[in-house]
């Protein structure tokens, strides 16, 4: 499994010349109301099974949780789904607040 740093996705997502990859966010809704990585969208872990034929799996994908595992475990069963393109955020929201948007709140 593929992962990326938070400051190495501020970096892409930064580059006006680069494509920007889907920010797929699996925490709950309550989470993701608390704070949230700019552009993300929201598909809580439990429905991605579910909801998976929402996603191209041609398309780049960045997982994210709050610290990295459950982003892990979405990006293991979509590589088993024929995701190609799928990344962890290592961390998780948690390594972006502190390493990227330190006014991000935390929980």
């Amino acid at each position: 499994m593929r992962q990326i740093t938070a400051p190495e996705l501020a970096e892409r997502l930064a580059d006006p010349q680069g494509g920007k990859p889907l920010l797929l966010d699996v925490r709950e809704p309550a989470e993701f109301a608390i704070c949230r990585i700019e552009g993300s969208q929201l598909m809580p872990m439990a429905t991605v099974p579910a909801r998976q034929t929402e996603l191209d799996p041609d398309d780049e994908i960045v997982v994210i949780c709050h610290h990295g595992s459950r982003s892990a475990h979405v990006c293991m069963f979509l590589e088993r789904q024929g995701f190609s393109k799928v990344i962890n955020l290592a961390g998780g929201v948690a390594a972006w607040a502190a390493q990227v948007d330190p006014t991000m709140p935390q929980y």
